[in-house]
């Protein structure tokens, strides 16, 4: 049985999860790969891939730029606006949850299968977003440039689940980071109220390290895709690929998945 594990002992993040399951892929297949994303024409995205190494470790990191603007997930300040009136504007129609559908389902060129792995991702999001704020779905609107990374990472990240085709998916108790987060109405304690609501009904716990390691992006991706989460099962790993983090600390900040096979 074709197994895949995720290692989130330093937190989870759309770009780290996307470069870990990309360098899982054959070398040639890499390439293609982004090639292929590159050319599903969500507006303004482009994704680059550098090979960086932190604490010693190589592994891939993944930029998403947006019209040129590359966004930090963890930077910004969960831009999840739902009073902007400006958003309202032509535009701006595709920054609700509407708009994230209508790309998904009429403008990429993805099977039905991979579209709704996108849309049950952000539906996780959405919802977790609309109880954290305390309004419906349907009037949460996604910060722009934050929006389109968002479902880059996510696209990315259901693209490769489903060319890399894993039985079973386990992730380790997921490590939230600590401190706190800047956030548009002020500053929160991590994880961010829309991450802890997604992450209610998974191990997670807070390490030493005080910086925001587990987005709502990363969150909803590993509620939607891990069947199970504890330690390593016992399995032959054939692969293992390392998608880096952007900040630098003690401990390498990386995403490690694990590929193999169980008896």
């Amino acid at each position: 049985m074709k197994i895949l594990h995720i290692d989130c002992s330093m937190g989870a993040a759309g770009d780290m999860l996307t470069a870990a399951l990309l360098e899982l892929l054959p070398e040639d297949e890499q390439k293609t790969f982004v090639e292929r994303f590159n050319a599903l024409g969500i507006p303004g995205v482009v994704m680059e891939t550098e090979t960086c190494e932190k604490c010693g470790v190589t592994g891939t990191h993944v930029h998403i730029k947006v019209n040129g603007i590359e966004e930090d997930e963890h930077l910004h300040d969960h831009d999840h606006h739902h009073h902007d009136h400006d958003h309202h504007h032509d535009g701006h129609q595709h920054n609700g949850m509407a708009g994230i559908e209508h790309i998904v389902r009429d403008h990429l060129d993805l099977s039905e299968k991979v579209k709704n792995d996108i849309m049950s991702v952000y539906g996780i999001i959405a919802d977790a977003e609309s109880k954290a704020h305390g309004v419906p779905v349907t009037e949460i609107h996604f910060h722009e440039v934050g929006t389109m990374d968002a479902v880059a990472d996510v696209t990315a990240v259901c693209m490769l689940m489903d060319m890399i085709q894993p039985d079973k998916v386990t992730s380790t108790a997921v490590n939230v980071g600590g401190g706190t987060v800047k956030c548009a109405h002020g500053i929160l304690p991590v994880p961010a109220p829309a991450t802890a609501n997604i992450l209610e009904g998974i191990p997670s716990y807070s390490g030493d390290i005080k910086s925001e390691l587990c987005t709502p992006t990363g969150a909803a991706l590993l509620k939607h895709f891990a069947d199970g989460f504890g330690d390593m099962p016992e399995m032959a790993v054939a692969k293992t690929g390392y998608g880096m983090g952007t900040k630098d600390f003690e401990r390498a900040n990386c995403v490690r998945i694990m590929l193999g096979e169980t008896a």
